[in-house]
């Protein structure tokens, strides 16, 4: 679920180039797992993402900075793929590149990936019982969710997937409550 839809347009054939390679060679739970990891680790660490985005920065830094951080971590493929991205300069769709990637491999897997936005964090049991609701609507094998945690909505949450918005929102119904109201009393 990549913000920027050009970031998302331009990344997309090296994530196809990647996921192919990845089947082909038989690699791809491992760069998944890299790619999971990294997308984790790029979410927590702003200050790598805005560094590698930066065209100031030279490629040989953005080269030694990588394999300072990330070579031990990372398999040895997903790590020569890192350095393509840095030599085309492309590393700065890195995050774009990831989501790419990871949504083929979801496909594939018929895992669909969801988004909820949420008032409060959900309890495991809580997040268990969704996902497999969701999983009966969906018929998907698996069910990765997205959550995030917005105190705006006052209660209740917000189900995003590729089609379908569902909101069980508190502010939405309260939204529609003011509507219903409006109308009512304009009579």
């Amino acid at each position: 679920m990549s913000a920027n839809p050009l970031a998302s347009k331009i990344a997309a054939p090296y994530a196809r180039a990647l996921f192919d390679f990845s089947v082909e060679k038989n690699i791809m739970h491992q760069i998944t797992a890299d790619f999971q990891n990294l997308e984790i680790f790029l979410n927590e660490s702003s200050e790598l993402t805005e560094y590698l985005s930066n065209p100031i920065v030279s490629q040989e830094a953005k080269r030694a900075v990588l394999t300072k951080a990330l070579e031990p971590q990372l398999n040895t493929e997903t790590f020569k793929f890192l350095m393509v991205l840095v030599e085309r300069d492309r590393i700065n769709l890195l995050e774009s590149v990831i989501s790419n990637y990871l949504e083929l491999v979801y496909e594939t897997a018929s895992i669909k990936t969801i988004e909820v936005i949420t008032a409060f964090a959900f309890s495991n049991t809580q997040k268990n019982t969704l996902i497999e609701k969701l999983k009966e609507l969906t018929n998907a094998r698996e069910i990765r969710l997205v959550v995030t945690v917005e105190p705006s909505l006052i209660g209740g949450f917000l189900i995003k997937t590729e089609s379908k918005v569902i909101d069980f929102t508190i502010k939405n119904q309260l939204q529609q409550l003011a509507k219903h109201l409006d109308a009512v009393l304009e009579i």
